[in-house]
């Protein structure tokens, strides 16, 4: 069993920059997946990044690429998100979620509760 919990959301201003964190809790075996959704009212949870479980890989969406960036701690317990040069569009509930593969569908195994990030123009 996994358990995340994000943290960092918040209410910003458009070209302000936010870190998102994911704290994990539980074993993770095998070869598996952290990646970053995010889902704005009335719109499907949309992929962002993902990066595998020894950090060799990192995989963007090209709505994010270049702005955002995905990484982890050495231990393997947490996952961050940079978000840089926000955009009132970014505003969404972000997600991070662990699966066993990667995958660009949400349809991960875990899930956390989600943090909201507001962007204002």
């Amino acid at each position: 069993q996994v358990q995340l919990e994000e943290s960092g959301g918040g209410l910003v201003q458009a070209g302000d920059s936010l870190r998102l964190s994911c704290a994990t809790a539980g074993t993770v075996f095998g070869t598996y997946w952290w990646s970053w959704f995010r889902q704005a009212p009335g719109k499907e949870r949309e992929f962002l990044a993902g990066i595998d479980w020894r950090g060799s890989s990192t995989v963007y969406a090209d709505s994010v690429k270049g702005r955002f960036t995905i990484s982890k701690d050495n231990w393997k317990t947490m996952v961050f998100l940079q978000m840089n040069n926000l955009k009132p569009d970014d505003t969404a509930a972000y997600y991070c979620a662990v699966n066993s593969a990667f995958s660009r569908n949400a349809d991960y195994d875990y899930w956390g509760r989600g943090t909201q990030v507001t962007v204002s123009s």
